[in-house]
Parts: C-alpha cells; structure tokens; sequence
C-alpha cells in the first residue's frame, strides 16, 4: 500500500484563519495576533486570482472581508492589493492588505508557526487551485513545523495529492458522513476535520481506532473543547485560541 503523509505533531490548538476572533482573518495581521496570544499553528483559506496568484481569502466574494466589491475570481493580484482587508474588522487594522500564500508562509516560518493551509478554490477552479497550493508549498516542508492542506474540495485534495504527493492531506467535511474513511483513504488523507457538533465520543474513538488522526472545527466554547480534547480530538480549531483549555 502507497505510504500516507503525515503532518507532524499537532498543537491541541489551532487559531482558525489567523486569530478571527482578535484580528481580521486571512491576513498578517491576525496570524501576528495568533503569534502574540502564544498560538503555534493556524489555519487559513487559499484561492487563485483570476491571473493565477495564491492569496488567502476565504469567501467567493470579497464583499465581506474587504472594501471591494465582486467575485474574488475576477480579481488580478493588483486588484486585490488596492484592496483594504482590515477596515471591516476595526479601524485599528485599516490599510491591512489581503496577503499572498508566500506571504503568509514567510511569516509562519519567521516565527516558528505551522500552517494548516485549506485550500478554498472558487467555483470551477477545484482542481487548479489544489495542484497550485501544493506546488507552493513543496519548498516550506523542511522546516521543524512543515504545511499541511486541508480541503472540502475532494477535486482539489486529488489534485493536491497528484501534483505534490509528499504533502500530507486532511478532508473535511460539515458532518460525519457514513463514508468518512473510505472516502480519507480514497484522498490518501491522513486526518479527518469534521464539523465538531456531529462528534461523541463514540465517533472520535471510531476515527482514532481506524488510524486517522482527528481535527475539528470551529470551537469556541471552552467546556466542548474540554470535553472534545479529552476525548481523542488532538487539534481544535477556534477563534479565540487564548481562550480555549490546552493552549
């Protein structure tokens, strides 16, 4: 049987898009404030400008976390650079510009932080922007914290897989589908990151027992971190990484 990538050791926390809960997502910014809050991995989105660029945005639109207005797949790198992605979250964060993957790995390497990149492509664009993300991030995997993806997309993990197989891959899902592990081990995926409301205990042993490693998503109440960590989960992902118990 072919060999599946791992990530390394896992933090049992993780900041979801930077710090989303202190700083605007998808930016340097917020994975400065992950820095600060003493939070050594994080996860964020990755797409492809219409020119064929990697940045972090995380919406089909930039309607939301920028001034701009449209679809992000219409956007040239330039157009995104005029943007400001800081504003909408507080004036403190104006003129905050969204980053490129580069960017952004640059940072994490810098400090010492590992990056749980998920790869978000826009309609249409599953496979290219999958074989992009992992191609980029080939020359960030010697390092102590080496990159992992993550992906809904099944297109874009398959790509991921074909165009750099050394990457190690995660599948997410919003549920926790009767076909989990058929389909993780169909991606060559090493880890599972279901929505955490559909997990029991009884769903998390059922992962650790098929030899999966266990991620979640998006807590935010210490109590069910608590209870979801003592249970096998070995990474939450939240808002507020301060905030939640094992960080």
């Amino acid at each position: 049987m072919p060999v599946v990538p791992n990530p390394p050791a896992l933090d049992p926390i993780m900041g979801h898009r930077g710090a989303r809960g202190h700083a605007p997502e998808n930016t340097l910014a917020g994975m400065a404030r992950a820095h600060a809050l003493g939070t050594r991995w994080v996860e964020f989105d990755v797409k492809l400008t219409a020119d064929g660029a990697l940045i972090l945005l995380h919406d089909d639109t930039v309607n939301r976390t920028t001034d701009g207005k449209g679809p992000a797949a219409g956007k040239t790198l330039s157009e995104f650079r005029a943007l400001d992605a800081g504003r909408w979250f507080s004036p403190d964060f104006a003129g905050e510009r969204v980053p490129t993957l580069d960017e952004a790995m640059e940072f994490l390497a810098r400090h010492d932080m590992g990056a749980n990149v998920e790869i978000k492509p826009c309609p249409g664009r599953e496979a290219e922007t999958g074989a992009a993300v992992a191609r980029e991030l080939v020359r960030w995997m010697s390092g102590p914290r080496p990159p992992f993806v993550s992906s809904f997309s099944e297109i874009s993990l398959a790509a991921a897989r074909a165009a750099a197989p050394a990457i190690p891959r995660g599948f997410l899902t919003e549920d926790f589908p009767a076909d989990w592990a058929a389909r993780c081990a169909a991606l060559g995926c090493a880890t599972f990151h279901p929505h955490h409301k559909p997990i029991t205990r009884e769903k998390a042993r059922s992962v650790r027992e098929a030899g999966f490693r266990l991620l979640t998503y998006t807590v935010n109440e210490p109590a069910r971190c608590k209870a979801l960590l003592s249970w096998g989960v070995e990474s939450v992902i939240t808002d507020y990484p301060d905030r939640m118990p094992g960080a």
